[in-house]
């Protein structure tokens, strides 16, 4: 069809444009795969001076609760991508949208800031679901009689604010937004700086290879920002009452021996955040070609 003596363009699916809601949906999605090592991360942080192994944690979550055992807690997993997550797209998409329309390139800095002021924002609103879901995880590591037994997710939030206050709900929530600051800077903002400059080079088309390829080194990043925060926090989780008077003096303590304390425990650090980071970015696109809003057509 003609305009004007033009040629009209037809969009193709690759060209689609995501929606404010699709990177919540793309979390959800994923943390249903990986939230067995999910939990297995949290029944190794709250192991109290055991040293076990992450395939040695799974064999007695099996042994003592069944292959249903690992996705105990799955509700409040999923309720985190749909705040957490769900807000960081959100606030990032459709800001980048705007930024860039008319044709307008957006600067790397300018992805890293938005980034930033997204994650914050996912961090805060997603931190009482993480609460609940940190604690239906651990349930079944305690004895019966401690054992809270929340139904679900909305049951247990309903729970923390009606037994402990709604502040309570929100505890650990600069914790959780410093971490979310670093992820979402080191998946989004770098996810679409990497997918921009392998396009650019004309080697490669916006297809599964690219997705997988983009991805994956977009989860490295992220596992490279965010190992000094979890391993701080980490460590003051452990540390006996007293030991460290503040974040600056654990970051003194693991400091003394080189850089690289930082960074220990990389590989099983990026086990739980790579393969995550990988479907969410495999999701979010295909969710984006097959059912996002075509764009203007260009006469």
């Amino acid at each position: 069809m003609a305009q004007g003596g033009g040629q009209v363009t037809t969009p193709s699916k690759r060209d689609r444009i995501g929606r404010w809601y699709f990177g919540g949906l793309a979390s959800a999605a994923a943390a249903c795969c990986t939230h067995p090592l999910d939990l297995l991360k949290v029944h190794l942080q709250t192991a109290q001076k055991e040293k076990v192994s992450l395939i040695q944690m799974g064999v007695r979550v099996v042994k003592n609760d069944g292959v249903l055992g690992l996705y105990n807690g799955l509700s409040a997993s999923v309720l985190r991508q749909l705040t957490y997550s769900m807000t960081r797209f959100a606030m990032y998409e459709t800001a980048k949208k705007q930024l860039t329309k008319d044709g307008r390139h957006m600067p790397f800095y300018e992805k890293v800031l938005l980034a930033g002021v997204s994650g914050a924002s996912g961090g805060l609103v997603g931190t009482p679901a993480d609460m609940v879901n940190v604690r239906m995880q651990n349930d079944i590591k305690l004895p019966k009689e401690q054992r809270r037994n929340y139904k679900h997710a909305l049951d247990g939030l309903y729970r923390v604010v009606k037994e402990e206050g709604p502040i309570k709900s929100f505890n650990g929530a600069t914790m959780a937004s410093s971490r979310a600051v670093l992820v979402t800077i080191g998946q989004l903002a770098c996810y679409d700086q990497i997918k921009g400059l392998m396009l650019a080079t004309g080697l490669f088309q916006d297809n599964m290879v690219l997705h997988l390829t983009c991805s994956t080194m977009a989860g490295t990043i992220a596992t490279f920002l965010t190992m000094p925060l979890d391993v701080m926090k980490t460590r003051m989780m452990n540390a006996a009452p007293g030991t460290y008077s503040g974040l600056m003096a654990c970051a003194m303590d693991i400091g003394k021996n080189g850089p690289m304390g930082f960074f220990k425990g990389f590989v099983p650090a990026f086990v739980r955040l790579g393969p995550h980071t990988v479907l969410t970015f495999v999701f979010f696109e295909q969710i984006r070609q097959h059912f996002g809003d075509d764009p203007v057509p260009k006469s």
